[in-house]
């Protein structure tokens, strides 16, 4: 590419090293009120640096999921198998700008015991269409066609489709020094669909956890620093099971809700709140 990219494109290309990305790491998280998450924030900040795509505003993460027609990926999260996974395609940024040569990430995202492991790879958005609504292998680099195959192989033996859809903005954070490989991520305004998959359509999402909550998640190589480990206890945040894809799909009635289903109703129930947006 020739010329100076856009701004977006910068920011996607910083998120994958490679064209070919996998990674390992424990994941923890934590539902937390947006008036704490404010203050959590910066007393994050004073020992992790912002992430460079962060800004102050946050950027906008949006993923479609792909899943069978019995919700194999939805059960296996909720009965929770020490091995499972799910596939989605995901964009940074602004998801309004997308257009078929967009780069986006098709991702395989899977659960190991406690370790999750995540394997992905950059593409224009048409290809990333055509691989998993269309079924069929793209041109690639001679690295990325395992992982490809792979993806082929799941879509036309399980018959995935598009399924859910979620977007939400996160602020996040990065270790330094003793920290590297540590992550702090804040996402807000977590919204979804359940049609209209596109990323770039002009559709209505539905909230699907309640506006004054945030999800906080902590995500370390080997080992949460004893320092968060003390901040969590002080604030007295608990640990949740929670998943996006899971509340996307609990939230548009394509499964029963679970016991770990976030509500939409909770602790001030006198609060006036949206349960649909017609944004980004």
């Amino acid at each position: 590419m020739s010329g100076a990219e856009p701004a977006d494109d910068q920011g996607h290309r910083l998120r994958a090293p490679s064209r070919l990305h996998a990674f390992n790491r424990y994941e923890i998280k934590y539902l937390v009120e947006a008036s704490q998450a404010a203050s959590l924030r910066e007393e994050i900040g004073q020992r992790l640096d912002r992430d460079r795509h962060s800004g102050q505003e946050g950027y906008g993460i949006w993923s479609v999921y792909y899943d069978t027609r019995q919700l194999r990926f939805y059960w296996e999260k909720i009965e929770g198998l020490k091995f499972r996974r799910k596939l989605r395609v995901r964009h940074y940024g602004d998801r309004f700008a997308v257009g078929d040569d967009t780069p986006v990430f098709v991702e395989i995202k899977q659960r190991v015991n406690r370790v999750t492991q995540k394997r992905r790879v950059s593409l224009p958005y048409r290809d990333a269409l055509r691989l998993c609504g269309g079924r069929q292998m793209v041109e690639h680099e001679p690295s990325q066609r395992a992982f490809l195959q792979e993806v082929l192989d799941l879509v036309l033996r399980l018959d995935l489709r598009a399924v859910a859809m979620t977007g939400y903005t996160r602020h996040a954070y990065v270790g330094r020094d003793a920290d590297v490989g540590l992550r702090v991520t804040f996402d807000h305004r977590i919204r979804g669909r359940d049609r209209d998959f596109h990323l770039g359509a002009e559709a209505e999402n539905r909230l699907i956890v309640p506006a004054h909550m945030s999800i906080v998640e902590v995500k370390a190589n080997e080992r949460v620093p004893y320092w968060l480990t003390d901040l969590t206890a002080r604030r007295n945040l608990q640990v949740v099971r929670v998943s996006k894809y899971c509340q996307s799909v609990e939230a548009h009635g394509l499964a029963p809700r679970s016991v770990f289903h976030i509500p939409d109703h909770d602790l001030d129930l006198g609060r006036s709140r949206p349960t649909v947006l017609s944004e980004a």
